[in-house]
């Protein structure tokens, strides 16, 4: 442990390059996160309720809700920065630098955790299996990337990209 943890903080824009900046902490790595699953969880979720609904086969249907992902994802911090008066091409570069890794890691841990679930491709809207692994493999890429966005926003990455225009 460093024992200066609690000291570096206050004087993060100086410390020597390698060191978390003042914006990596667990809280901020934490919101960002839920940030970006908010957008991610409603983009997966109505893409797989799609395409369930349906009766497309697993691939059409991943591949609707991985692209929703995306989509709401990038919509919610476009929204955000766009707000803050930035013009829409700089707002579109600001949203792919500060979502692609943390939805890309979401959307691998969760459509990976569906796709491990024995019987989870096959359930229907109103399978509580459908529900449970949809929002089991959530929680589990919330717990995944959150580190991923920590180490991100500790090197200036990610959303700390965002963070300029809040």
């Amino acid at each position: 442990m460093n024992a200066n943890r609690h000291t570096q903080a206050p004087h993060a824009g100086h410390e020597p390059s390698g060191h978390a900046r003042a914006g990596s902490s667990w809280r901020t790595a934490s919101q960002a996160t839920l940030h970006c699953l908010t957008g991610c969880a409603i983009g997966e979720i109505v893409g797989m309720a799609v395409g369930t609904a349906l009766l497309w086969g697993n691939v059409p249907t991943m591949v609707l809700a991985i692209a929703l992902a995306f989509v709401f994802g990038y919509s919610f911090t476009l929204y955000a920065v766009r707000r803050a008066g930035v013009s829409f091409k700089a707002a579109v570069r600001v949203a792919l630098a500060a979502d692609t890794v943390s939805i890309a890691v979401m959307e691998l841990v969760d459509n990976g955790i569906i796709a491990v679930t024995p019987g989870a491709l096959d359930a229907h809207l109103s399978d509580g299996l459908f529900w449970s692994s949809l929002l089991g493999g959530f929680a589990v890429a919330f717990v995944i990337t959150t580190p991923v966005n920590k180490w991100m926003i500790g090197r200036g990455k990610g959303h700390a990209v965002v963070h300029a225009y809040h």
